[in-house]
Formats: structure tokens, C-alpha cells, sequence
């Protein structure tokens, strides 16, 4: 990985970009993006898109998602404890003994979410974390504390967590989900500029926002985009280490390749054309299925406008949705060459229809 691109990613893997709250987030990758596109643009609710050939009437999508699951403060006790509701699919059996950085006008308000000591919990009866008993503490003593502090109901709470590597092969940390599809697209986006790639029809790198609660950001945008195609990418679960049920999740394995979706709302010409040219290019790939929906913005791609041919690749992750998600280097890079490669062989106009 070019240096330049590491420090990109950590930049934009370190920074905060909640669900509903991307803005910061988004700025760090157009920063990025914009020397290797011809324009861009943004929708009302923070979606950024870079383009190039902008004048082009076949357009193609590939996409990811900006935002990252997170909590909101959601009651402050008369003693200054802090409850939260979740704003996405965050965990709250990880949450006891996780630093927070809870976001306000003032700026950061460092917390911790609190447990009770091992030593005065009952082992017959021990309770198990959950939204009704975790809680934030940020060293007040009073409601009237936290409130001079500038943390009021509604603000929004990350982990505090950075990016850092497991035996110089993983990526680990916070928000891989889905920032490091922020910034495989970013990258593909970089490669076809560094190559000096024309290609013959106009492309849209779009990082969108909302995923997390319902693929809304997708929604939006792919209506205002109204593309031929669109190649989403997005994690999924490697089900190999402990506790994953491979009959239910099937194997899918870190290092093994980027996983292809088979899938109704996946369309089948598009992924034969994908799986071509992984075997051309003998970029290893792996195969899932999904059952009605990918849960993904695949999904509403597919399914806006008057239908969009579309296809997931998606990037093998270790721990969704915990302060540790694990990603594979060489599957990274493999996303990325699967994506620039499937670009760079498309003709303009193709035409996936399955009936002609």
C-alpha cells in the first residue's frame, strides 16, 4: 500500500462518521478523491459522489457506505449517569468497559460505559450487559454536571478505538464497517487515474450515507443518479473463527478472496461478467448466498428507479459491529484489483437485461 494511501486510511478510519452524522467523515474522502475525478457532487443529506466523464449517458456506480453504528445519549440520571439508545446495530454486550468519545457543541466529551466490579456480582445470578443496564459515566455527580459539559439528550456516542495491524496482515479496529469500502472505491478511483484509464463511460465512486438504518442514503442517491449498473461493496462475517455456525453462515475465510453474493436482488449477468474476470485475472474469490435480501445497499440499487443490473463484492471481516473489526490486507487489494479490473474490460452500453 502507497504511503499516502495508509495515511488516508487511517485518517479516515480514525475519525468519527456516526449514522446521520457522516459529515466529517465525507469531507476527509473527497479531500482524497478529488485529484483523481473530473467532478463531484453531494445530496442534501451528506452523500458524496465523484464522477468522472460526468457527460456520459451510461453510467456506472460503484458504491460504498460512509456511516458507522453508534449510540445516542438517551436519559441522564438525577446522580449523572448516562443511558443510551442505538443509533444502528451497535452492540451492547461489548459496551462495559469501552472509552467513548461523546460528540457536543463544546467539542469531545470524554465517558467510559461503567460495570460493576467482579468482586460484588453474584455468580449464581450474574447479569449479562444490556440496554437497560449499561451506562456512561463521565465523571459528574449530577445531571446539572453533565449538562455543563455540553452532553444533552440526543448527542451522539462513539467508541474510542483506532486502526492499528495484527501480525503486519490485518487491519483491525473501528468503523471497517463499511469505511474500508470508503476507501477501496477511493483507491480504484486513484488507480484509473494513475493509469491513465479512459474509460468509455461515466463513472460514479459514491460513498454513501445512512446505511446502517436501512440503506437510506442508497435510496436517495440512486434515484437522483438513475445508473445502468451499479457494483456495491460492503463487509460480511468470516465464519471461521469461534462461534460462527457455518451451516447457517456458510465458510467464508479472511485471505481467501473478496466474496461474491448470489442473491435475487443480484443480477446474475452481472456476476457471471464479475466471476470472468476475477478467473482472468486470477484474483481469488469466494461465493455466498443470501436469503431474499443482501442487507446491503445492493439492495437499494437494485431495486430503484426502474431497475438497476447490480452486484455485491464484499470484503471478508472478523467481528462486525465490535471496536475490533478485522479485515484481511490481501483481500483488500484483491476488492480493489476485482473492482479496477471489471471496470476497465466493460464496454459502454452494455446491456445486462436477462430477456432481449
Amino acid at each position: 500500500m502507497e504511503n499516502n494511501s495508509y495515511q488516508f486510511l487511517e485518517k479516515y478510519i480514525n475519525n468519527a462518521s456516526p449514522t446521520g452524522f457522516e459529515t466529517s467523515g465525507q469531507q476527509i474522502w473527497l479531500d482524497y478523491i478529488k485529484p483523481y475525478i473530473d467532478d463531484y457532487f453531494t445530496d442534501t443529506y451528506g452523500t458524496a459522489v465523484g464522477v468522472l466523464n460526468p457527460e456520459s449517458n451510461y453510467k456506472v456506480v460503484i458504491e460504498a457506505h460512509a456511516d458507522e453504528i453508534s449510540w445516542f445519549v438517551n436519559y441522564i440520571t438525577d446522580d449523572g449517569y448516562i443511558y443510551v439508545r442505538r443509533n444502528g446495530g451497535s452492540d451492547h454486550q461489548i459496551a462495559p468497559s469501552k472509552r467513548v468519545n461523546i460528540y457536543t457543541r463544546e467539542g469531545i466529551v470524554k465517558g467510559v460505559f461503567g460495570w460493576p466490579a467482579i468482586h460484588v456480582r453474584d455468580k449464581a445470578k450474574e447479569e449479562s450487559p444490556t440496554l437497560k443496564n449499561i451506562f456512561i459515566d463521565v465523571g459528574c455527580s449530577s445531571k446539572e454536571e453533565v449538562e455543563k459539559l455540553g452532553v444533552h439528550v440526543g448527542c451522539v456516542i462513539t467508541f474510542d478505538d483506532e486502526l492499528t495491524t495484527l501480525n503486519d496482515q490485518y487491519f483491525t479496529g473501528r468503523a471497517l464497517d463499511n469505511r474500508m469500502g470508503g476507501f477501496m472505491i477511493a483507491e480504484v478511483a486513484k488507480r484509473l487515474h494513475k493509469n491513465k484509464v479512459k474509460l468509455p463511460f461515466g463513472l460514479y465512486i459514491v460513498n454513501a450515507v445512512q446505511e446502517e438504518i436501512g440503506l437510506k442514503g442508497a435510496q436517495m442517491i440512486a434515484q437522483r443518479i438513475s445508473p445502468n449498473l451499479a457494483i456495491v461493496t460492503d463487509v460480511c462475517h468470516d465464519t471461521t473463527s469461534p462461534m460462527y455456525d457455518k451451516k447457517t453462515n456458510g465458510f467464508l475465510k479472511s485471505g481467501d478472496g473478496p466474496v461474491l453474493t448470489y442473491g435475487p436482488a443480484v443480477h446474475n449477468n452481472v456476476l457471471d461478467m464479475i466471476i470472468e474476470v476475477a478467473e482472468k485475472q486470477k484474483i481469488p474469490f469466494q461465493r455466498a448466498s443470501a436469503s431474499r435480501a443482501t442487507g446491503t445497499d445492493t439492495d437499494a440499487f437494485a431495486y430503484s428507479n426502474d431497475g438497476v443490473a447490480s452486484a455485491l463484492i464484499s470484503l471478508p471481516l472478523k467481528y462486525m459491529h465490535t471496536t475490533v473489526e478485522t479485515a484481511h490486507k490481501e483481500d483488500i487489494e484483491n476488492v480493489i484489483k476485482l473492482i479496477y479490473s471489471f471496470l476497465t474490460q466493460l464496454k459502454e452500453g452494455h446491456d445486462f437485461s436477462y430477456l432481449r
